[in-house]
């Protein structure tokens, strides 16, 4: 699992370096898999209706997909704004990239299936 990770990773940093924002994008995806950033997550999703989608990436578990639609109704507009703020890029972009990357990455932080202590 650490190597797929990694891999995303490297993905996302090949893109930030190409457009100048490593730093930028390494930090917003630190905070929103930190654990106050995944507790967080999961209140939102519950909020949404999507809790399953989220305790599923917390879990040992499969992770279910989660569509950029679904992820836009979790997260707060304010949490989208600041994405679209610190990167430069469009809500349309970075959705679907965060989409892809974030069940894979929550799973990463959080190996024993539970979530993290805030």
């Amino acid at each position: 699992m650490a190597g797929f990770f990694d891999g995303l990773v490297n993905k996302l940093t090949e893109l930030a370096d190409s457009t100048g924002l490593t730093d930028t994008v390494h930090q917003h995806l630190a905070d929103l898999t930190s654990p106050s950033g995944i507790s967080t997550l999961l209140a939102q999703a519950e909020q949404a209706g999507l809790g399953d989608k989220v305790r599923s990436w917390i879990g040992n578990g499969q992770n279910l997909p989660v569509s950029p639609d679904e992820l836009r109704s979790i997260l707060s507009n304010q949490q989208v704004q600041a994405l679209v703020d610190k990167t430069g890029l469009p809500a349309a972009t970075i959705l679907p990239a965060l989409a892809q990357f974030l069940p894979a990455a929550v799973d990463h932080q959080t190996p024993g299936g539970a979530s993290p202590a805030a």
